[in-house]
C-alpha cells in the first residue's frame, strides 16, 4: 500500500469513526450522563470509572459532596472520552502524515492542521463541559464542534479520493445552491443542539400545532439568551416554560425554511443528469429526518428515536458536504 492510498484509508476510517463519536456523545446528553464523572479527564479520580462495590465506596466519600457515583452514567460518559481519544490519535496521525509527505503532490496539509486544532478544542470544551455543569453554550459548542468536525474530515477524505469523472457543466451550476442549502441545514442542526442543551425537546407537545395552539405564549429574549451565570447547574434545563417554547417553536419555524431551500436545492440538482442519484438519496435523508423529528414530540423522545435524530442530522450534513465536492472542479482535474 502506497502512502497516499494509506492517508485515503486512515481518512476515510476517520470519517466512520468521527459519525460513532457524534451519536455516542448524543447516547450520553439524552440519559442525561453528562455529568457521569465529575472530574475531567478521568472519571472520579479513576482512570476508568467506579464500578465495583469498593470503588464506588471510595469515590463516594471523596465526591459525594459533588455528585454520588452512578455507575451506568459514569460508564456511558467514559466510554464516550475513549472513542473521542481515540479519534484524537487518528487525527494526530492525519496531520502528522500530511505534513512528512507535504512535498507529494496532491498532499493536502493545511486540512488536516485545521482539524487537528479543532480537535485539540473539543477536549478543552468536552473539559468545560463538566466543569462549567453542563452549561447550554457550551454543550452545543462541542455539539457543533464535532458536527464540524465530522464534515471536514468528510471533505478531507473526499478530496483525497480520486473520481471517475468531474463534473458536467449542470452539475458545477448547482455549486452556489449547494452552499445556502448547506447554511440552512447548518442553521438548523445549531437549532437543534440548543434545544436539547435546554431540555426543550419536549416544550411543546403534538404536531403540527404547539401544546394545542398554532403559536403558544413565548420568550425568546430568555429562551436564546446565550451566555448565564458561572456556578449554576444546568442538568434539567433552568428555562420556565414560555423560554423552553420559544426555543423549540424557533427549531419548527427554521425546519419549514430547511424543507423549502433543500425542495428548491433538489428541484434544482434534478436536472443535472449525473446528480440524479445522489439527489434522491439526499431527499430519502431528509424525509427520513423530518420524520423522526416528528415522533420525538408525538411518541414523548424515546431514546434510540433521539439519539436517531442526531445521527440523521451528521448524515445530511455529510449529504451537503458530498454534493458541495460532486459539484466543484477539482484543482488537480
Amino acid at each position: 500500500m502506497n502512502k497516499s492510498s494509506f492517508f485515503k484509508r486512515l481518512a476515510w476510517i476517520a470519517v466512520g469513526l468521527t459519525l460513532i463519536v457524534v451519536v455516542a456523545g448524543a447516547w450520553v446528553r439524552l440519559t442525561d450522563a453528562g455529568l457521569g464523572c465529575p472530574d475531567w479527564p478521568g472519571c472520579y479520580g479513576m482512570k476508568t470509572w467506579p464500578s465495583q462495590a469498593d470503588d464506588v465506596e471510595r469515590a463516594n466519600a471523596e465526591w459525594g459532596h459533588v455528585r454520588m457515583v452512578e455507575s451506568g452514567k459514569a460508564f456511558r460518559e467514559m466510554f464516550h472520552r475513549y472513542l473521542a481519544g481515540f479519534l484524537g490519535l487518528v487525527i494526530l496521525a492525519l496531520a502528522a502524515l500530511a505534513w512528512k509527505n507535504r512535498r507529494r503532490a496532491g498532499q493536502p496539509v493545511l486540512l488536516p492542521t485545521v482539524i487537528l486544532g479543532l480537535v485539540v478544542f473539543q477536549a478543552v470544551l468536552g473539559m468545560w463541559t463538566v466543569t462549567l455543569l453542563l452549561k447550554p453554550a457550551i454543550v452545543t459548542a462541542h455539539l457543533l464542534g464535532g458536527m464540524t468536525t465530522f464534515a471536514l474530515l468528510l471533505w478531507l477524505a473526499l478530496s483525497v479520493t480520486p473520481r471517475a469523472r468531474p463534473p458536467t457543466l449542470p452539475a458545477r451550476a448547482q455549486h452556489a445552491a449547494v452552499i445556502v442549502a448547506l447554511v440552512v441545514v447548518a442553521i438548523q442542526i445549531a437549532l437543534g443542539g440548543w434545544v436539547s442543551t435546554n431540555y426543550a425537546a419536549l416544550a411543546c407537545t403534538g404536531f403540527p400545532t404547539c401544546n394545542g395552539e398554532w403559536w403558544p405564549a413565548t420568550n425568546f429574549a430568555e429562551g436564546f439568551r446565550i451566555w448565564r451565570g458561572i456556578g449554576v447547574d444546568y442538568e434539567g434545563g433552568v428555562l420556565d416554560e414560555r423560554a423552553r417554547i420559544a426555543i423549540q417553536m424557533a427549531h419548527r419555524l427554521w425546519a419549514v425554511a430547511v424543507v423549502a431551500v433543500m425542495g428548491w436545492l433538489l428541484w434544482r440538482l434534478w436536472r443535472a443528469e449525473d446528480l440524479r442519484a445522489l439527489a434522491a438519496a439526499t431527499g430519502l435523508v431528509l424525509l427520513a429526518q423530518l420524520v423522526i423529528g416528528i415522533y420525538n414530540v408525538t411518541g414523548g423522545l424515546p431514546l434510540a428515536n433521539a439519539v436517531a435524530h442526531n445521527g440523521m442530522a451528521a448524515v445530511l450534513l455529510g449529504m451537503m458536504v458530498l454534493l458541495l465536492d460532486r459539484t466543484r472542479r477539482r484543482g488537480s482535474e
